[in-house]
């Protein structure tokens, strides 16, 4: 199976860069293809909401996303990964969705995974797990059990904790 992996996250080798990772470690030794798209190297702008894409099929701006888009919809798995900034996920993840538009009714049928890091407890993390899960529900898509990775701040501080065994073992479990 081909699972690409979004990283909202704005910082390199950070949370959930390191748990992405972990999730690719584990698909590539089941055999899986990956790629991972951090989306601080992309130019992705902001949805218009001018809906141009409802007759072509296509956004009218000129950037990183239909290179995006494209990767997301040949995929049979997507990873979901985002950091919570006061109490919701990343800019960069939110504007990804929002780019989305043009293709949102191909973009059932996938296993898709999600990964939510932040300071908070568990508690302060759920607006952005079920915001995640319900959008690519929606879309129709099969979204499988929340890697949670509560109380983590620095970068580096979520080696150790059992959100990287979880984040592994999902990557490795992939299709199952």
């Amino acid at each position: 199976m081909k699972a690409v992996i979004i990283n909202g996250s704005p910082r390199a080798k950070g949370n959930s860069d390191l748990l992405c990772d972990e999730f690719i470690r584990g698909a590539k030794e089941s055999g899986h293809q990956t790629e991972k798209i951090s989306l601080r190297e992309y130019s992705v702008n902001p949805c218009k909401a001018c809906y141009a894409c409802f007759k072509t099929g296509k956004c009218i701006q000129k950037d990183d996303m239909p290179e995006i888009l494209n990767k997301v919809k040949n995929a049979d798995v997507l990873l979901l990964a985002s950091p919570t900034y006061f109490l919701t996920m990343s800019g960069q993840m939110k504007i990804f969705i929002d780019r989305l538009l043009p293709e949102w009714q191909g973009l059932g049928g996938k296993e898709v995974y999600i990964i939510v890091t932040g300071h908070d407890r568990k508690e302060g993390l759920k607006r952005t797990a079920n915001d995640l899960k319900d959008i690519f529900a929606y879309l129709g898509n099969t979204v499988k059990p929340v890697i949670w990775s509560e109380g983590v701040w620095q970068k580096g501080e979520v080696i150790g904790t059992k959100a990287m065994d979880e984040a592994y073992l999902a990557g490795k479990n992939i299709g199952k």
